[in-house]
C-alpha cells in the first residue's frame, strides 16, 4: 500500500510557499548544473515521480528529500542555512511544563 502524502491544505500557506521555492530551486540549479533528471533520481535514490514533485514544491515528499537534493545540488547552506546555535544547543532535552498561575511572564 502507498504511503499517504501530506495534502496541500494540511500545511501552512508559508510552508507551501517555501517548499514551491525549494523546488523552483532544485529544478534551475539542476538544469544549470546539466544534470538529467534520471542522473539525480540515481544519485539520490528516489523515483523520477518523487523528483517532479520536488520540483513542483509538493508537502507530501519528505524534509531529508529536499533537503538531500539541494546537499547534491550543492545549495543547502545558501537555500536553507543552519540555524544560529542558540536556537538548538540549549536545553535539548529539557521538557516542558505548564506555568503555573502568575508565573506566566516571569521569565521574560
Amino acid at each position: 500500500m502507498p504511503k499517504k502524502l501530506l495534502k496541500p491544505e494540511a500545511a501552512p500557506s508559508l510552508v507551501l510557499e517555501r517548499l514551491k521555492v525549494w523546488g523552483r530551486c532544485i529544478r534551475t540549479q539542476r538544469v544549470a548544473q546539466q544534470i538529467l533528471a534520471s542522473d539525480l533520481c540515481a544519485r539520490m535514490g528516489i523515483s523520477d515521480a518523487t523528483l517532479r514533485r520536488l520540483e513542483r514544491g509538493d508537502p507530501g515528499a519528505s524534509a531529508a528529500t529536499y533537503l538531500g537534493a539541494l546537499m547534491i545540488l550543492g545549495i543547502l547552506d545558501f537555500v536553507a542555512p543552519m540555524p544560529d546555535q542558540h536556537f538548538w544547543s540549549d536545553h535539548a532535552f529539557a521538557r516542558a511544563r505548564p506555568a503555573s498561575a502568575g508565573e506566566e511572564y516571569e521569565n521574560f
